[in-house]
């Protein structure tokens, strides 16, 4: 069929970095999953063997296809997708070389699926976890090193998404400019918000014909110039009573993708006592 005269189908998506999958279903995780219904689940940090992540999803989600990345030092990162439509492909890794290993680091940060729409056209969604990294150690070498092969598939990913069908989500742990971290003023020499971190995502969200690779920040897309909508919080003080985050959960799309929004939102917990993690969900619904 062609695509001009595909109906759009509507696709729900939330990113939330769960800070430990056993962890978020204790403190109230189903509940959300239950009232925000969304279509596919991108999840961070899941820190749990493969079979324990299947079973668990499979409680709060019912019956869904899953894809998990276990990261390679135990109880560390992992990332997910679940998706209540089939998956057709999944790809768990960013590109590597021929005869070339991907670095222990980055495992459990990249996993990429097509999931079939109701019409059976595919749409191209990515979980992943970028580095936090701590300035002036090597910890920024490493999240550099990953940041450019991220960069190089966005790329391909931009130019070989059907349609512009494209949504990566996850938590990026670099603030894009002064607006995505309450106190900026205090982290302008911290990891997140240094300005080699932000020149990659000047990159992504820059104009092709100014060298950038045309993608859309869905959350700035939609918010507008304000301040956050903030999707991170430390656990420590009053930062979550006092609004003083990070905007470090993002979802990605092309053009195409943005030009079909139907809207967007972050899922933040009505109290602090009913957090399921120090991030927030944050959901978006495509027409594609």
């Amino acid at each position: 069929m062609s695509e001009a005269l595909t109906t759009p189908s509507q696709l729900t998506v939330a990113t939330i970095n769960v800070n430990g999958i056993r962890a978020a279903i204790r403190r109230g995780m189903p509940a959300w999953v239950a009232a925000a219904r969304p279509d596919v689940v991108l999840l961070q940090e899941l820190r749990a063997p493969d079979a324990l992540v299947r079973e668990l999803l499979a409680e709060v989600l019912g019956e869904c296809h899953v894809v998990h990345v276990e990261a390679a030092a135990k109880g560390r990162a992992g990332v997910a997708i679940a998706s209540r439509l089939p998956i057709r492909a999944h790809r768990p890794t960013l590109p590597v070389a021929d005869g070339e290993e991907e670095f222990a680091g980055d495992v459990g940060r990249w996993v990429e699926a097509d999931v079939e729409l109701p019409d059976g056209r595919l749409v191209t969604v990515v979980s992943t976890y970028l580095y936090s990294g701590t300035a002036d150690t090597p910890s920024m070498d490493w999240k550099y090193a990953h940041l450019d092969r991220v960069t190089a598939r966005l790329e391909e990913l931009h130019a070989s998404a059907p349609g512009g069908r494209l949504v990566v989500g996850g938590d990026i742990n670099i603030g894009h400019r002064e607006l995505d971290i309450k106190n900026w003023r205090g982290n302008r020499k911290s990891a997140g918000f240094l300005p080699a971190e932000r020149a990659y995502l000047e990159r992504w969200y820059g104009a092709c014909e100014d060298g950038g690779l045309g993608l859309v920040d869905v959350g700035r897309h939609l918010a507008g110039e304000v301040d956050g909508p903030y999707t991170w919080w430390s656990w420590r003080g009053q930062a979550f009573d006092n609004d003083s985050g990070w905007r470090i959960d993002v979802q990605i799309t092309t053009p195409q993708g943005a030009a079909g929004l139907v809207g967007a939102r972050v899922d933040r917990a009505a109290s602090y006592a009913e957090r399921f993690s120090d991030h927030a969900p944050f959901v978006a619904t495509y027409a594609f």
